[in-house]
């Protein structure tokens, strides 16, 4: 199939803004808790009657501060209950947000905030108030820095004490469906980032028709949501956006180290992440039951878990002899990984990369569906996602509905529908390249089934042609070596060259429990061990199970373990953790070399 698409399920207001959604849920919803924030260690609920005045407040000190309607804000901060805060703040003040990670240098922050032409900026820690000092010379139009981590939005909220309800009601009106929402930079990862222009539209098609879509996920009321991704990212923005307009409880969690209490203090029902948070729930908890020496059993309720999800799509289903042996594991395995991640979701997203068939059918079949998605900064995140009532393992979805997809003849995904961005800040000639004819060239290359399911095979730019003139995807080799605990990155190189070879980095939780458990030295790291033979079979048994979703001729034949993991501070991987190509071969071009000598 070459083209595919879906009816919307929502009609976008056209003289409305985000902003509508919080007047909306205090009307409709005042008691209902739509956020909850952690308070002296514990989580406390805010209402929708709470959180719009909240709102309005912050929104009052930016207007009080002379933010004018179209100005843009920047906001850089971990996620946390104040981010989304001063994100509808700066709407209601009728501004733009534009994100900014809270890893950035100080390099990226003048660029981000210099492009965009930001006149204040929100930022949370005093390490991002020094990089926003350090720039602030070669930054002509930016008049306001508040630190959240030092009063800044109360002291906005005083400061705005004098405008009145009129004015406030008045700016939070004054954007319309079509006027930029956020100017969102991408990653990077072939040069500056270009600010992606998402207007109030975009986020309306986007969010209302993934929520109708997913609407047993959305129940107000009922479900709730943990944000542990970058809020600065676009898919932290769709879960932002499509919790307040379920609307559904949403809670912040702004340092993943212990996410693990998180989601059993906050039990979340639905959970939103990406392929490693997914990978790193399975590898400790297979890493835990080898340390307690039930790695056997485990590994027998891994197999009941994906044969039994296999039959789930068969006509004739589970027999029952899987039955009872899923029964019998649930009770052993699955109801405890169930708990681990807050015992009451049924249901997760997962998008950024592939997931991989093997976990997608491992977590359905312990009762925990993770539903594959893909979608861009461009595409206001997800352009595509499975359906909670038809999912199709192995491919990220269906398209959005309201929304087409095309496959070109070259094999590139096509997009159009209203969820699109509108185009590059200050970059005409970026945006006519991306954009023809209302349609977004993602570079991506993929596939569409009979039912008009999408399976995303690779990037354009990143297709790797050998000296004997095969083209190679590297992401499908990538994705299947990093799902191994052990491995933390992976990267396929061999353009022009023989043949496919790879650069893996070791995964440093997972490294010190094999070290410790093989007998290693103590403090063993992966720079002391990178050529120890035992090491090196173990990557080696990820390497064939990378090569056994290609042919021979796309095949890695060698690897070379580096001594370090790959770091944003390095410049190796962009925020979101997407690989840098071209830094990483230029920094390692010795070990690449090693590859192919001899």
């Amino acid at each position: 199939m070459r083209e595919f698409s879906l009816p919307a399920l929502y009609e976008v207001p056209s003289d409305g803004n985000l902003t509508d959604l919080i007047r909306r849920n205090a009307t409709q919803h005042p008691d209902v808790a739509v956020m909850s924030r952690k308070v002296a260690g514990v989580w406390t609920d805010v209402s929708a009657t709470e959180f719009l005045a909240e709102v309005r407040a912050a929104a009052k000190g930016l207007i009080a501060a002379g933010v004018q309607p179209g100005d843009r804000v920047a906001l850089m901060s971990r996620t946390r209950y104040e981010w989304v805060q001063m994100d509808f703040a700066i709407w209601t003040a009728g501004a733009v947000t534009v994100p900014v990670y809270e890893t950035s240098s100080a390099e990226q922050v003048q660029w981000i905030l210099g492009d965009s032409g930001a006149v204040a900026v929100i930022v949370e820690s005093d390490g991002h108030a020094a990089a926003v000092e350090s720039v602030r010379d070669r930054l002509p139009a930016l008049k306001h820095v508040w630190q959240i981590d030092r009063d800044g939005v109360e002291r906005l909220r005083a400061s705005g004490a004098e405008v009145g309800d009129e004015t406030v009601d008045e700016r939070s009106t004054s954007a319309k469906a079509d006027d930029p929402a956020t100017i969102v930079y991408t990653s990077g990862t072939t040069g500056r980032p270009k600010g992606c222009v998402l207007s109030h539209r975009s986020f309306f098609a986007e969010c209302g028709n993934a929520v109708e879509r997913l609407k047993p996920l959305f129940r107000t009321g009922e479900c709730s949501v943990l944000l542990f991704l970058p809020a600065a990212h676009v898919f932290g923005r769709l879960v932002e956006v499509a919790s307040v307009m379920a609307p559904i409880k949403l809670g912040c969690v702004p340092d993943i180290k212990n996410l693990t209490d998180e989601l059993a203090s906050f039990r979340p029902t639905l959970i939103l992440g990406v392929p490693r948070v997914f990978e790193k729930v399975y590898n400790s908890a297979r890493a835990k039951a080898q340390a307690d020496g039930k790695g056997k059993i485990f590994d027998k309720a891994a197999d009941t878990a994906i044969a039994y999800s296999r039959a789930i799509g068969t006509p004739q289903g589970p027999s029952l002899g899987l039955k009872l042996k899923h029964k019998l594991f649930d009770k052993l395995v699955y109801s405890k990984l169930r708990a681990v991640l807050g015992g009451r979701g049924e249901y997760a997203i997962s998008g950024g990369a592939p997931l991989g068939e093997r976990l997608g059918h491992f977590f359905r079949g312990i009762g925990f569906t993770v539903l594959e998605g893909y979608g861009l900064t461009e595409s206001c995140a997800a352009t595509a996602f499975n359906p909670w009532d038809r999912q199709k393992i192995g491919t990220v979805g269906q398209p959005l509905p309201g929304s087409v997809v095309r496959i070109a003849d070259d094999g590139e995904v096509l997009l159009h529908g209203e969820h699109l961005f509108s185009g590059y800040w200050n970059n005409e000639a970026a945006t006519a390249e991306a954009l023809t004819d209302g349609w977004f060239h993602t570079g991506d290359i993929g596939t569409l089934d009979e039912d008009g399911y999408l399976a995303i095979t690779g990037r354009k730019k990143e297709i790797i042609v050998t000296a004997g003139g095969k083209n190679v995807a590297p992401a499908v080799i990538e994705d299947r070596i990093r799902a191994h605990a052990l491995v933390a990155e992976c990267m396929v190189v061999g353009d022009g060259r023989p043949f496919v070879g790879a650069l893996v980095t070791l995964d440093e939780e997972f490294l010190g429990r094999w070290a410790a458990e093989n007998g290693k030295p103590a403090g063993s790291t992966a720079a002391s061990l990178r050529d120890d033979a035992e090491l090196l079979a173990v990557v080696q048994q990820a390497v064939n199970d990378g090569n056994a979703a290609v042919s021979k001729a796309e095949s890695v034949r060698k690897f070379r373990v580096l001594p370090a993991q790959f770091t944003e501070e390095a410049g190796h991987i962009t925020p979101s953790l997407k690989l840098k190509r071209n830094v990483v071969a230029k920094d390692f071009a010795d070990d690449i070399e090693a590859l192919y000598r001899g």
